[in-house]
């Protein structure tokens, strides 16, 4: 068993979606980045390469490529997904935080968490997601962006069966 963990940040910017753990959540504002700026899948991307030991998602998965250039995080979590297979892991648990003072999130966590699953091709049981607020303390109180964390165990895919 190895443990990942896993943080991002993106900054609220008009025109944009929001989109989080691959769902569209209604909001005035979206996330800002090369990508579709899902700051969930980028945690739990972060925190699966790193149970791995393989780096990050900026070395995998640079701003710097254009052929990344709005695509989907779902897109990257899938191929994220086939680098451990090939490494012989797989995800076993998944837990995650998403730090957002706006807009509420309970009603789409249970879509995310579907979506993850679904990738991942694991039990849903296997994987959490929360949403919290800062208190209105830090740029995330300010409502400027928000920030995800995700911790994760991977093992091999022989232990896993």
């Amino acid at each position: 068993m190895r443990i990942g963990f896993g943080y991002d940040v993106h900054e609220f910017a008009e025109g944009r979606q929001l989109i989080l753990g691959g769902v569209v959540v209604p909001y005035d504002k979206g996330l800002l980045g090369h990508s579709d700026a899902d700051v969930l899948l980028h945690a739990v991307m972060d925190a699966l390469l790193g149970a791995a030991g393989l780096g990050d998602i900026g070395r995998h998965f640079p701003d710097t490529d254009p052929s990344y250039e709005n695509i989907e995080s779902t897109i990257l979590l899938k191929e994220t997904t086939r680098i451990l297979a090939d490494k012989g892991y797989a995800c076993h648990n998944l837990d995650c935080t998403i730090a957002a003072q706006a807009p509420k999130l309970k009603e789409y966590l249970d879509d995310m968490k579907e979506n993850i699953a679904e990738i991942l091709k694991i039990d849903g049981s296997l994987i959490n997601i929360k949403a919290t607020t800062t208190e209105g303390l830090g740029f995330v109180g300010r409502k400027e962006g928000m920030a995800a964390y995700a911790v994760c165990t991977i093992m091999s895919k022989e232990t896993c069966l």
